[in-house]
């Protein structure tokens, strides 16, 4: 529920938190329409309507976002939007096991991916496809882990972007670890310096790994930023029953600075993260950026999320469209006429089919492929357990042929 409102910590005399966690229907409404994308204090360069806010602090972030580099932005999202939307139809279909949609929220990645430096990693957990999109991930390596034949193909070095994280919260220390690495490595201290991105959702933060990665990251001075994607659900639990606060403002209990960005604003994420990554990169230590976005689509393709939020609720957030607000500035600006456009969505539509085609006809990859990337260094164990598992199932083999 998108309401700045607090019902996790009611007022003396209210009764206890656990009924005043409850809201009304016209509570929920209510903080909804009293709500503009996280409240006053969220940082917005690009409103729903189309109109660009001036920054004082932010603006020289995307100087270099002229009209041909906002065009490619808004390729970006539309791209990964019909990508994701073609691949949550193919599990309906039975060609992908199941499918972490990542509808509403291409605007946050989209914009803190293409913030990174080719020497920046990003650490992902299950829903970053627009992310590995920025990072030059075939979006077909994602197909795989999806499809279960594969735990992620690409060369997570060459690429900067980590293997996908299913365990909630876990790609925290892992990242944490990581930046700790950068440092002491001396790979930090100038505008040529390394930096780490780890992405996490707003049910993540009640996991003890996220809280274990903040006192890491803050202890040591580490140049990591956590990216936090306040899709408002962490499955059917809202966020106000899992803080008191605003989730952006736990890093002051850690020593780092923390900031909340329009999560549907390619640009305010583009100037936040751009801003927050060179805090990290010049040895200032960590940072947390909360982007305030919202979530259209069901947790994952087993969730169905009539469940638990309203209607209305979602019929407030397409409104708040990352995608349509970026389209609505390019066409009142004259920076695209409807021909571009018409373009774009055709691109869009090739590349969902080029997807279909690779997916319905994908190879099943040999068993032994399970064995294969497990260590940098050849194993004997690994290898030993490799050689009794194909003897196994070569067994199968030989009892058909009897």
């Amino acid at each position: 529920m998108p309401s700045p409102e607090q019902w996790t910590h009611p007022e003396p005399g209210e009764g206890p938190a656990a009924q005043a966690a409850q809201p009304s229907r016209e509570q929920v409404i209510a903080g909804l329409r009293n709500t503009d994308a996280g409240g006053a204090e969220v940082t917005q360069l690009l409103t729903p309507e189309g109109e660009r806010i001036a920054s004082p602090q932010f603006d020289r972030y995307i100087s270099d976002v002229d009209p041909e580099a906002l065009r490619g932005l808004y390729r970006d999202m539309v791209l990964v939007r019909r990508a994701d939307r073609e691949a949550n139809a193919m599990q309906r279909q039975g060609q992908l096991g199941i499918w972490v949609p990542l509808l509403g929220q291409e605007a946050a990645q989209v914009g803190s991916g293409r913030a990174l430096k080719p020497q920046d990693m990003a650490f992902p957990s299950y829903r970053e496809h627009g992310v590995a999109y920025t990072r030059g991930v075939d979006f077909k390596e994602l197909l795989g882990i999806f499809r279960c034949t594969d735990h992620g193909g690409w060369d997570f070095q060459a690429h900067g972007f980590h293997p996908y994280t299913i365990v909630i919260g876990n790609q925290v220390l892992n990242a944490a670890g990581y930046a700790m690495g950068q440092k002491f490595e001396g790979k930090v201290g100038d505008d040529d310096g390394e930096a780490t991105i780890v992405y996490f959702g707003d049910g993540a933060t009640s996991q003890g790994d996220v809280h274990e990665g903040f006192v890491w990251a803050a202890v040591y001075d580490a140049p990591l930023v956590f990216f936090c994607q306040n899709n408002q659900w962490a499955i059917s639990e809202p966020t106000e029953r899992q803080s008191r606060l605003p989730l952006y403002q736990r890093a002051r209990g850690y020593g780092f600075p923390g900031i909340r960005v329009d999560g549907n604003d390619v640009l305010a994420c583009l100037a936040v993260t751009r801003w927050a990554l060179e805090e990290c990169r010049h040895g200032n230590g960590p940072v947390l950026i909360e982007a305030f976005t919202y979530r259209m689509d069901a947790h994952t393709t087993t969730d169905d999320p009539t469940r638990y939020r309203l209607s209305d609720e979602l019929e407030v957030w397409k409104h708040k469209d990352p995608i349509e607000r970026v389209r609505v500035h390019l066409a009142r600006s004259g920076f695209a006429d409807q021909a571009w456009f018409d373009q774009i969505q055709v691109e869009a539509d090739a590349f969902a089919a080029d997807l279909r085609e690779f997916c319905f006809n994908m190879p099943e990859p040999p068993p032994e492929r399970v064995f294969t990337g497990v260590y940098a260094e050849p194993s004997p164990v690994l290898d030993a357990q490799r050689d009794e598992y194909l003897s196994y199932l070569a067994g199968f083999v030989e009892a058909g042929e009897r």
